[in-house]
């Protein structure tokens, strides 16, 4: 997923531990192993978590206004946590089937799996949809209730190499790590099978407890996202899966939210994204060797590696950020009264110290102080080099002067940018300024989205979060991106965002992770992330 994980941690008055829970209950019904208040807890998750009273606008789930029985929460819960080890099982054995799209690994077994996987948690309609590229999955689960919500997945995940990696990462150990708990490693374990899972879950748990969602389920499902999602538009478009997600209230994508302060961030938006390759040959170019040449020759015959760090260099402007594409901020719409007042109240509860930590820098752009900082994060669109390849680049020296050179680029982008538009911009700019041989290959990408605060999507988020205690950080816009344009843009405009509790690390990284059992009483683990989409489902019913 090319979202960036949420490092920052957050200021936030937490419970004290003195009130937490202990993992068994004298009724013999397992509780978290995290910590969670007590009083929150059981009257809570144990006695209506995520109910609420609605008076005179009863809900028609809840008849004359009462509220869902007390029971049928705690058989919810006991569910979950009797289902614990399968759960855990569960995500273990999808991790260990990796489906690769930029590999083509494991196709047609992912989609195919990803099938069983909704077919077991009670979707009674599943379709393997083809496309152009990996085929995707639409599912339905009609519970009769009058809500309907869309949820999207992916079912890929990102290259690997074991050699990186601690634990083999296919095997989905588990393994204790330092004041965070006994996480699960492997690739896709937090992006985002681990969530994912942990959705499923909370579906398993209903059935076991012989009831139903209190809101029917819509889900689709890609197998590219790792590459731009190219062609998921063509599962949305399919008419019977238009037609469902036009009933659909809104639709969240999975994702263990929390920091390891245990807050989250609701966000109103993600930027959007243009992926590309830059090629630079000498065949192409009509200068320079079509194959690779002794770097003595260098004298003279021109060099295409030379040529692309060239085109590269006139993208930005001297201070090594901003982007120089002609007609690039152009379509930039500036951020918006409210979503100031929105980042002003946020950015009081974000830790300076702890993100730089986080991520390894001592400074911000320019030295900017951490408030303009923050701003510029959320409202600036970006070009970015993610890699350049080209030569020799093993051991020691080789020497030779390279026919071919490679620079893999992303553009995040902004309202009001598009994908199209911004991939436009970047070639007419390479051929004006000399560079209109280098090959410009967009491999993916999709527009920026956008959710209005007072959606009944974002409402039943915010309810979710504070019914477990969580007093949520309501951000302007995700510095990372996701298909969710798919679904924000015409014709659907439905409202889109991210949901869950939980919390994983080291995505598209060596030894990535999801928290299975946490030691930090902040942070819920799976059985947790798993309580908190059935307190989404009651919130978002209730909305």
């Amino acid at each position: 997923m090319r979202m960036e994980m949420r490092h920052s941690t957050h200021v936030h008055d937490n419970q004290s531990m003195e009130e937490t829970v202990d993992s068994t209950h004298e009724d013999g019904v397992r509780l978290p192993d995290e910590g969670v208040n007590r009083r929150n807890f059981l009257q809570g998750a144990m006695a209506g978590a995520a109910v609420f009273a609605l008076g005179n606008n009863a809900s028609p789930f809840m008849p004359n206004g009462r509220v869902v029985e007390q029971d049928v929460i705690a058989q919810i819960a006991a569910q979950i946590a009797a289902q614990h080890d399968a759960t855990v099982q569960m995500l273990r054995d999808w991790i260990a089937l990796p489906s690769i799209a930029a590999e083509n690994l494991n196709y047609p077994q992912g989609p195919e799996y990803m099938a069983g996987l909704a077919r077991e948690a009670g979707f009674q309609r599943v379709d393997v949809v083809p496309t152009s590229g990996k085929a995707g999955v639409f599912a339905t689960l009609d519970a009769g209730a009058p809500t309907t919500l869309a949820i999207y997945f992916m079912y890929d995940v990102k290259q690997y190499d074991p050699k990186e990696w601690t634990s083999p990462p296919l095997e989905g150990r588990i393994v204790d790590r330092p004041g965070v708990g006994k996480v699960m490693i492997g690739r896709g374990a937090t992006n985002t099978k681990g969530p994912q899972v942990a959705l499923l879950a909370a579906l398993h748990a209903f059935k076991a407890a012989g009831r139903k969602p209190p809101v029917n389920i819509v889900l689709v499902c890609e197998g590219e996202e790792e590459i731009g999602s190219p062609n998921f538009s063509q599962i949305v478009v399919k008419p019977e899966v238009e037609a469902a997600l036009r009933k659909s209230v809104g639709i969240i994508i999975p994702l263990g939210s929390q920091g390891l302060d245990g807050t989250v961030e609701v966000n109103l938006g993600a930027k959007g994204i243009c992926e590309l390759e830059l090629v630079a040959t000498g065949e192409k170019w009509g200068r320079g060797p079509r194959l690779d040449v002794h770097s003595s020759l260098a004298a003279h015959i021109d060099s295409p590696a030379w040529h692309l760090v060239q085109a590269l260099n006139t993208l930005i402007r001297p201070d090594g950020h901003t982007p120089a594409v002609e007609g690039f901020f152009d379509q930039v719409r500036p951020l918006s009264a409210e979503q100031r007042r929105i980042l002003a109240a946020a950015i009081p509860r974000k830790n300076e110290e702890a993100t730089r930590k986080a991520l390894g820098v001592q400074r911000w752009i320019e030295g900017e102080p951490w408030a303009k900082s923050l701003e510029r994060l959320v409202s600036q669109p970006t070009i970015n080099i993610e890699g350049l390849v080209g030569g020799y680049t093993g051991p020691g020296g080789k020497t030779i002067l390279p026919h071919r050179a490679v620079a893999k680029i992303d553009m995040r982008l902004v309202p009001n940018m598009t994908a199209k538009g911004t991939l436009d911009l970047l070639k007419k700019h390479l051929q004006k300024h000399g560079f209109g041989d280098i090959e410009v290959n967009m491999t993916g990408g999709y527009d920026p989205t956008e959710t209005p605060a007072d959606s009944r999507l974002v409402k039943g988020m915010l309810a979710a979060y504070r019914k477990s205690g969580i007093d949520p950080i309501l951000w302007p816009r995700l510095a990372g991106s996701w298909p969710g344009s798919t679904f924000t843009g015409a014709p659907l405009r439905l409202p889109a965002g991210i949901f869950g509790l939980g919390h994983g690390g080291g995505a598209h990284a060596p030894d990535e992770y999801f928290v299975i059992e946490s030691s930090n009483p902040k942070v819920s683990g799976i059985d947790g992330a798993t309580r908190s989409y059935v307190d989404f489902f009651y919130a978002l019913a209730s909305a």
